[in-house]
């Protein structure tokens, strides 16, 4: 985190969760990158990394994170109830809930967020190609959509930003 502000328990809990599960804010930060390296010439890292800090920020991103990973865990488990337990561990292209919690995450810098986050779902560059191989015995059915919704929506914000529009 680049500033001194107060984070809650909820957003201490979202970011250690995410690096449990292997992703680091580096790896949303690369993905941002990507997305936006052709439009902004001059570039950094460091604009990236605060962008995606800055998402992290806000609640329902919080929430949204909390929840994906708890069912993906749940899942590993055997926890969850059939027929959605088959669902989850296939990460079927029909079942499609996943993305709506990501669309609540692509939601919180407006519509920009809409065309990098499916842009990015389908190219799956970066930490989410790892996040979305099934060989590993991990479930990621809605870490690799929320991750890639944190990077759309850093992205819209670089985006806003760099406009003056926010």
């Amino acid at each position: 985190m680049t500033e001194q502000r107060p984070v809650s328990e909820i957003e201490k809990k979202a970011r250690q969760w995410l690096k449990e599960r292997g992703v680091t804010i580096q790896d949303i930060a690369d993905l941002v990158f990507f997305l936006q390296e052709k439009y902004h010439p001059s570039l950094k890292m460091e604009d990236c990394l605060e962008n995606v800090d800055r998402v992290l920020s806000k609640r329902e991103v919080q929430n949204a994170v909390l929840t994906g990973i708890q069912l993906d865990i749940l899942t590993e488990k055997g926890m969850l109830e059939e027929p959605l337990l088959s669902t989850l561990k296939a990460d079927e292209g029909l079942y499609g809930v996943d993305e709506v919690l990501a669309f609540s995450i692509v939601n919180v810098y407006g519509s920009i967020g809409f065309t990098n986050y499916g842009y990015i779902d389908k190219l799956k560059p970066g930490i989410l190609e790892r996040l979305n191989n099934k060989d590993s015995g991990e479930c990621h059915t809605f870490l690799d959509d929320i991750v890639g919704a944190i990077a759309a929506a850093a992205s819209s914000r670089l985006a806003h930003s760099a406009a003056h529009v926010e």
